[in-house]
């Protein structure tokens, strides 16, 4: 069982950690745990996998509902067997290292986000802890690092860019007085939080640019920049739970959640 540290560290926290196949605990970090998957993540593994967002989510995830906050959330799938192992992980390690979601990236950190005040809340509250496997003998190595550049390192820093608008979303869904989600709802966050593909189908087919005044560059771009949709997307959400006026209504119709 996993032991993380109750003590919350900054970007200058120093720790010693290293990786790598020669050690005996290679690639049991990879087994038996839950990785949460953010938006990029799926646009990067999709893509490395050349497979659409529709076909990754069925066959390599589970949906994950929080209790709190009624959000959905896409959780990575471990391989049914003796020792529920990742599906993308061998015996020489990670088949998708380049692209390997960001909570594997932060391994041996975690990652936590402050929020500050009932109604405004800031991102950049971010603090850190260190996760101590029993099995995990990276931590014996010499090889020092401050929290900082193990991020840069590991290319964290920029999945968490990336990320930003979505991780607002998760903080301001989870302030005092926010509505659940009905079904309804929770299939329509999960479809423009994962589903990119589809999301991208549901703005070109249906009467969704009839609907918002979007420029046009900006749909030019969304038809075929993964980045992009995403990032469209994480402005639709906004819109559609009512956390900012994100999106505009195009003169002459009638204002409502789509």
């Amino acid at each position: 069982m996993r032991f993380v540290e109750p003590i919350k560290r900054t970007l200058n926290s120093k720790f010693k950690f290293r990786c790598h196949d020669a050690l005996s605990c290679f690639t049991k970090c990879c087994s038996r745990t839950d990785v949460l998957l953010t938006p990029y993540d799926i646009v990067r593994m999709k893509k490395r996998l050349g497979i659409s967002s529709g076909y990754f989510l069925e066959r390599y995830t589970y949906t994950h509902i929080d209790e709190k906050s009624s959000h959905p959330y896409a959780v990575l799938k471990m391989m049914d067997d003796n020792e529920g192992r990742c599906p993308f992980v061998t015996n020489e390690g990670c088949s998708i290292y380049e692209d390997r979601p960001s909570n594997c990236r932060y391994y041996p950190i975690g990652q936590g986000i402050m929020m500050m005040g009932s109604e405004k809340v800031s991102v950049n509250e971010e603090f850190y802890f260190f996760i101590r496997d029993p099995h995990c003998f990276g931590y014996q190595e010499e090889k020092e690092w401050t929290i900082e550049t193990w991020r840069i390192d590991q290319g964290v820093d920029i999945y968490d860019e990336m990320n930003r608008g979505w991780k607002e979303i998760q903080l301001s869904r989870n302030a005092p007085g926010q509505p659940k989600l009905d079904p309804k709802k929770q299939s329509l966050v999960y479809m423009v939080s994962y589903d990119i593909d589809r999301f991208r189908r549901f703005i070109f087919e249906s009467g969704f640019l009839d609907l918002f005044d979007i420029d046009k560059g900006e749909i030019e771009k969304i038809k075929t920049d993964g980045v992009a949709l995403m990032k469209f997307g994480f402005k639709y959400l906004k819109y559609i739970l009512m956390l900012e006026e994100t999106l505009k209504v195009k003169e002459g119709i009638c204002q409502r959640n789509v």
